[in-house]
């Protein structure tokens, strides 16, 4: 039976899910781009180039290298959802 705890738990699951996988993907483009900003500050560079490319090439880096990881997590909750699920309905 589906009550108010075990839906506030499915939904806390979910959003803990959200934001491990959030802060992999975009945690390191925040730290290329603060590091670009730095530099550019420092040299007096404006160029738009120079601060969307690294954080570009950073978030695919991170998502060819962690993608696997964030796919398992998102399968593992899944199943976990779909057999819950299973479980509350009989």
């Amino acid at each position: 039976m589906m009550t108010l705890d075990v839906a506030g738990d499915i939904i806390a699951q979910g959003l803990k899910l959200v934001l491990m996988i959030s802060v992999v993907a975009i945690l390191p483009s925040l730290v290329t781009g603060l590091m670009v900003s730095v530099f550019q500050a420092t040299t007096q560079i404006n160029e738009q180039t120079l601060s969307f490319l690294p954080r570009l090439v950073m978030t695919m880096l991170v998502l060819v290298f962690a993608g696997k990881w964030m796919l398992t997590q998102l399968i593992d909750f899944t199943l976990l959802i779909f057999e819950q699920a299973a479980k509350l309905v009989g």
